[in-house]
C-alpha cells in the first residue's frame, strides 16, 4: 500500500474522530495526524486533506445530498460520508491529483472499511459530482484522468 493510501485512511480515522467527539480539529490533527508514524510529504498530505475536509464540511455535504437521491445524509453510512467528504474535497481543492485517482481511492478505501456495497455507492455518487463539477466548470484546473500523483 502506497504512502498517500496510508495518509487517506489516517484522515479518515481522523475525520470519523473529530465527528464523532467534535473535539477541536486542530487537537485531532496534531494527536492523530502531525504525530503519526507517515513519513513527512504523506504527513503535510494527510494535515491538508484533513484541514480542507473539515473546513468545507458543509459544501462537500452539499454534493453529496445533491447527488444521494432518495438519501438524507444521516442515514448514509457514517464512513461512506467521510469518504465521499474526502473525495470530493480532492476534486475541488487537490488540483495534483487526478479525479480519477480521488475516485479510485474512494472506492478501495471505502470497501476496506464500511460494508459490503459501499465501493459500488461511493463511486456512483463521485461520478455524478465529478459530471456536475466539469458541466459547470467548477474543477479546478485542466486535470487528465489517468495522469497524475496517487
Amino acid at each position: 500500500m502506497g504512502g498517500r493510501r496510508k495518509a487517506r485512511e489516517l484522515v479518515l480515522q481522523a475525520c470519523y474522530a473529530h465527528e464523532l467527539s467534535q473535539n477541536p480539529p486542530e487537537m485531532i490533527l496534531e494527536t492523530m495526524i502531525l504525530s503519526s508514524v507517515l513519513d513527512d510529504a504523506n504527513k503535510e498530505f494527510a494535515a491538508r486533506l484533513f484541514s480542507q475536509t473539515v473546513r468545507h464540511m458543509d459544501e462537500l455535504n452539499g454534493f453529496i445530498k445533491g447527488k444521494a437521491a432518495n438519501w438524507e445524509l444521516d442515514r448514509i453510512a457514517i464512513i461512506d460520508r467521510i469518504v465521499l467528504r474526502m473525495a470530493i474535497c480532492e476534486f475541488l481543492y487537490f488540483e495534483d491529483i487526478p479525479p480519477k485517482v480521488s475516485i479510485d481511492e474512494a472506492i478501495e478505501i471505502a470497501k476496506k472499511y464500511s460494508t459490503e456495497n459501499s465501493g459500488r455507492f461511493v463511486n456512483g455518487i463521485l461520478d455524478a459530482v465529478l459530471n456536475d463539477l466539469r458541466k459547470s466548470g467548477r474543477l479546478p484546473g485542466d486535470r487528465d484522468l489517468e495522469k497524475g500523483a496517487t
